[in-house]
Protein backbone atom coordinates (compact mmCIF):
# COMPACT_ATOMS: atom_id res chain seq x y z
CA UNK A 1 0.00 0.00 0.00
CA UNK A 2 2.48 2.61 -1.08
CA UNK A 3 4.03 4.78 -3.69
CA UNK A 4 7.17 6.88 -3.53
CA UNK A 5 10.91 6.95 -3.94
CA UNK A 6 13.84 7.17 -1.57
CA UNK A 7 15.62 10.43 -0.81
CA UNK A 8 12.58 12.68 -0.97
CA UNK A 9 13.56 16.22 0.05
CA UNK A 10 10.98 16.42 2.88
CA UNK A 11 9.34 13.51 4.68
CA UNK A 12 6.62 13.49 7.32
CA UNK A 13 5.11 10.65 9.33
CA UNK A 14 1.60 10.95 10.77
CA UNK A 15 0.68 8.46 13.47
CA UNK A 16 -3.06 7.89 13.27
CA UNK A 17 -3.33 9.34 9.77
CA UNK A 18 -6.14 7.36 8.16
CA UNK A 19 -9.20 9.29 9.39
CA UNK A 20 -10.38 12.60 10.78
CA UNK A 21 -7.70 15.00 11.94
CA UNK A 22 -4.86 12.66 10.99
CA UNK A 23 -6.09 12.23 7.42
CA UNK A 24 -6.46 16.01 7.03
CA UNK A 25 -2.94 16.50 8.37
CA UNK A 26 -1.50 13.89 5.99
CA UNK A 27 -3.19 15.51 3.01
CA UNK A 28 -2.08 19.01 4.04
CA UNK A 29 1.55 18.03 4.55
CA UNK A 30 1.51 16.30 1.17
CA UNK A 31 0.21 19.51 -0.41
CA UNK A 32 3.06 21.34 1.35
CA UNK A 33 5.51 19.14 -0.53
CA UNK A 34 6.20 16.37 1.97
CA UNK A 35 6.29 12.71 1.14
CA UNK A 36 3.98 11.29 3.78
CA UNK A 37 3.92 8.10 5.77
CA UNK A 38 0.79 7.44 7.81
CA UNK A 39 -0.21 4.74 10.23
CA UNK A 40 -3.53 3.01 10.77
CA UNK A 41 -4.73 0.32 13.16
CA UNK A 42 -7.77 -1.44 11.71
CA UNK A 43 -8.98 0.50 8.66
CA UNK A 44 -6.71 -0.21 5.69
CA UNK A 45 -9.50 1.01 3.40
CA UNK A 46 -9.48 4.46 5.01
CA UNK A 47 -5.69 4.59 4.92
CA UNK A 48 -5.68 3.61 1.24
CA UNK A 49 -8.12 6.41 0.43
CA UNK A 50 -5.75 8.95 1.97
CA UNK A 51 -2.82 7.49 0.02
CA UNK A 52 -4.85 7.51 -3.20
CA UNK A 53 -5.85 11.15 -2.65
CA UNK A 54 -2.24 12.19 -2.10
CA UNK A 55 -1.08 10.31 -5.19
CA UNK A 56 -3.92 11.71 -7.32
CA UNK A 57 -2.75 15.20 -6.41
CA UNK A 58 0.84 14.44 -7.41
CA UNK A 59 2.25 13.53 -4.02
CA UNK A 60 3.92 10.48 -2.54
CA UNK A 61 2.57 8.40 0.33
CA UNK A 62 2.84 5.12 2.16
CA UNK A 63 0.47 3.62 4.74
CA UNK A 64 1.74 1.32 7.50
CA UNK A 65 -0.33 -0.77 9.91
CA UNK A 66 0.76 0.00 13.47
CA UNK A 67 -1.07 -0.14 16.79
CA UNK A 68 0.07 2.85 18.86
CA UNK A 69 -0.32 0.74 21.98
CA UNK A 70 2.46 -1.56 20.72
CA UNK A 71 5.98 -0.15 21.12
CA UNK A 72 7.47 -2.64 18.65
CA UNK A 73 4.90 -1.74 15.98
CA UNK A 74 5.56 1.97 16.52
CA UNK A 75 9.30 1.56 16.04
CA UNK A 76 8.80 -0.65 13.00
CA UNK A 77 6.52 1.97 11.40
CA UNK A 78 9.23 4.60 11.78
CA UNK A 79 11.82 2.26 10.32
CA UNK A 80 9.60 1.40 7.34
CA UNK A 81 8.95 5.05 6.49
CA UNK A 82 12.62 6.00 6.81
CA UNK A 83 13.69 3.01 4.72
CA UNK A 84 11.10 3.86 2.07
CA UNK A 85 11.76 7.57 1.74
CA UNK A 86 15.35 7.79 3.00
CA UNK A 87 14.85 10.36 5.79
CA UNK A 88 12.40 11.84 8.31
CA UNK A 89 11.83 15.54 8.96
CA UNK A 90 8.46 15.82 10.70
CA UNK A 91 6.50 13.49 12.95
CA UNK A 92 2.90 14.19 13.94
CA UNK A 93 1.63 12.00 16.76
CA UNK A 94 -2.14 12.04 16.40
CA UNK A 95 -3.03 8.49 17.43
CA UNK A 96 -5.05 8.26 20.61
CA UNK A 97 -8.08 6.66 22.22
CA UNK A 98 -10.99 8.04 24.24
CA UNK A 99 -12.46 6.21 27.21
CA UNK A 100 -15.02 7.95 29.41
CA UNK A 101 -16.18 7.12 32.92
CA UNK A 102 -16.37 8.55 36.41
CA UNK A 103 -13.86 7.43 39.04
CA UNK A 104 -16.26 4.96 40.61
CA UNK A 105 -16.85 3.20 37.29
CA UNK A 106 -13.59 3.48 35.35
CA UNK A 107 -11.91 0.11 35.06
CA UNK A 108 -8.23 -0.56 35.58
CA UNK A 109 -8.09 -2.14 32.12
CA UNK A 110 -9.41 1.04 30.52
CA UNK A 111 -7.00 3.15 32.58
CA UNK A 112 -4.06 1.05 31.43
CA UNK A 113 -5.15 1.18 27.78
CA UNK A 114 -5.57 4.96 27.73
CA UNK A 115 -2.17 5.52 29.32
CA UNK A 116 -0.53 2.94 27.06
CA UNK A 117 -1.73 4.60 23.85
CA UNK A 118 -2.10 8.26 24.81
CA UNK A 119 1.07 8.65 26.91
CA UNK A 120 3.46 5.71 26.47
CA UNK A 121 2.70 5.40 22.76
CA UNK A 122 3.30 9.11 22.19
CA UNK A 123 6.64 8.98 23.98
CA UNK A 124 7.78 5.87 22.09
CA UNK A 125 6.76 7.37 18.74
CA UNK A 126 8.74 10.54 19.43
CA UNK A 127 11.73 8.61 20.75
CA UNK A 128 11.81 6.43 17.63
CA UNK A 129 11.27 9.33 15.21
CA UNK A 130 13.87 11.75 16.55
CA UNK A 131 16.56 9.09 16.22
CA UNK A 132 16.33 9.77 12.47
CA UNK A 133 15.96 13.56 12.55
CA UNK A 134 18.54 16.23 11.94
CA UNK A 135 18.56 19.92 12.74
CA UNK A 136 15.23 21.66 12.08
CA UNK A 137 13.29 18.45 12.67
CA UNK A 138 9.74 18.94 13.91
CA UNK A 139 7.77 16.96 16.49
CA UNK A 140 4.07 17.82 16.73
CA UNK A 141 1.66 16.13 19.11
CA UNK A 142 -2.12 16.32 18.94
CA UNK A 143 -3.38 16.69 22.47
CA UNK A 144 -6.71 18.07 23.66
CA UNK A 145 -8.19 21.17 25.26
CA UNK A 146 -9.23 18.87 28.12
CA UNK A 147 -5.63 19.17 29.29
CA UNK A 148 -6.47 22.80 30.13
CA UNK A 149 -9.81 22.27 31.83
CA UNK A 150 -12.03 19.21 32.37
CA UNK A 151 -15.17 19.49 30.28
CA UNK A 152 -17.15 16.59 31.70
CA UNK A 153 -17.12 14.55 34.93
CA UNK A 154 -16.44 11.39 32.91
CA UNK A 155 -13.35 12.69 31.13
CA UNK A 156 -10.80 12.61 33.95
CA UNK A 157 -8.50 9.91 32.57
CA UNK A 158 -8.58 11.22 29.01
CA UNK A 159 -7.81 14.76 30.20
CA UNK A 160 -5.06 13.44 32.46
CA UNK A 161 -3.44 11.65 29.53
CA UNK A 162 -3.52 14.80 27.41
CA UNK A 163 -2.12 16.91 30.27
CA UNK A 164 0.72 14.39 30.43
CA UNK A 165 1.39 14.99 26.73
CA UNK A 166 1.56 18.77 27.32
CA UNK A 167 4.07 18.23 30.12
CA UNK A 168 6.02 15.74 28.00
CA UNK A 169 6.36 18.27 25.20
CA UNK A 170 7.95 20.83 27.53
CA UNK A 171 10.56 18.36 28.72
CA UNK A 172 11.30 16.97 25.27
CA UNK A 173 11.67 20.49 23.91
CA UNK A 174 14.54 21.00 26.36
CA UNK A 175 16.02 17.59 25.56
CA UNK A 176 16.02 18.23 21.82
CA UNK A 177 16.77 21.97 21.65
CA UNK A 178 20.55 21.38 21.40
CA UNK A 179 19.86 19.33 18.26
CA UNK A 180 17.71 22.06 16.73
CA UNK A 181 14.55 19.93 16.85
CA UNK A 182 11.36 21.81 17.73
CA UNK A 183 8.64 20.08 19.77
CA UNK A 184 5.13 21.53 20.04
CA UNK A 185 1.65 20.40 21.02
CA UNK A 186 -1.76 21.24 19.53
CA UNK A 187 -4.79 21.06 21.84
CA UNK A 188 -7.98 20.92 19.76
CA UNK A 189 -11.47 21.41 21.06
CA UNK A 190 -14.42 19.67 19.40
CA UNK A 191 -13.68 18.87 15.77
CA UNK A 192 -16.27 17.67 13.28
CA UNK A 193 -15.25 14.24 12.01
CA UNK A 194 -17.02 10.95 11.35
CA UNK A 195 -16.07 9.88 14.86
CA UNK A 196 -17.77 12.86 16.55
CA UNK A 197 -20.78 13.17 14.25
CA UNK A 198 -23.38 11.81 16.67
CA UNK A 199 -22.74 14.33 19.45
CA UNK A 200 -21.15 17.31 17.73
CA UNK A 201 -24.37 19.39 17.61
CA UNK A 202 -24.77 19.14 21.39
CA UNK A 203 -21.20 20.32 21.94
CA UNK A 204 -21.58 23.30 19.60
CA UNK A 205 -23.57 25.20 22.25
CA UNK A 206 -20.57 25.02 24.61
CA UNK A 207 -18.28 26.89 22.21
CA UNK A 208 -18.23 30.72 22.52
CA UNK A 209 -17.76 31.12 18.77
CA UNK A 210 -20.89 29.06 18.22
CA UNK A 211 -19.27 26.55 15.91
CA UNK A 212 -17.11 23.46 16.07
CA UNK A 213 -13.76 23.13 14.35
CA UNK A 214 -12.93 21.31 11.16
CA UNK A 215 -10.10 18.85 10.70
CA UNK A 216 -8.51 21.25 8.24
CA UNK A 217 -8.26 23.87 11.02
CA UNK A 218 -5.90 21.55 12.86
CA UNK A 219 -4.07 20.63 9.66
CA UNK A 220 -3.43 24.33 9.03
CA UNK A 221 -1.80 24.69 12.44
CA UNK A 222 0.28 21.55 11.88
CA UNK A 223 1.46 23.05 8.59
CA UNK A 224 2.59 26.18 10.41
CA UNK A 225 4.43 24.24 13.11
CA UNK A 226 6.11 22.03 10.50
CA UNK A 227 7.36 25.00 8.51
CA UNK A 228 10.09 27.58 8.84
CA UNK A 229 7.76 30.27 10.22
CA UNK A 230 7.69 28.44 13.57
CA UNK A 231 11.48 28.25 13.90
CA UNK A 232 11.49 30.22 17.19
CA UNK A 233 8.75 28.13 18.84
CA UNK A 234 9.31 25.04 20.93
CA UNK A 235 7.73 23.53 24.03
CA UNK A 236 4.41 25.26 23.35
CA UNK A 237 0.89 23.92 23.73
CA UNK A 238 -1.50 25.75 21.39
CA UNK A 239 -5.19 25.46 22.26
CA UNK A 240 -7.54 25.76 19.28
CA UNK A 241 -11.13 25.38 20.50
CA UNK A 242 -13.19 28.44 19.64
CA UNK A 243 -12.73 29.85 23.13
CA UNK A 244 -14.19 26.80 24.87
CA UNK A 245 -11.62 26.72 27.67
CA UNK A 246 -11.42 30.47 28.31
Amino acid sequence: MNTGVRNKEKVALVFGGSRGIGAAVARRLASDGYAVGLTYVSRPDSAQRVVDTVVAEGGEAIAVQADSGDATAIRQAVDIVVEHFGRLDVVVVNAGILRLGTVDAFTLADLDQVLQVNVRGVYVAIQAAVAHMGENGRVITIGSNTAVRPLSPAGTVYGMSKAAVAAMVKGLALDLAPRGIRVNNIQPGPIETDMTAEHIERIKDMVPLGQVGQADDIADLVSYLAGSSSRYMTGASLTIDGGMTL
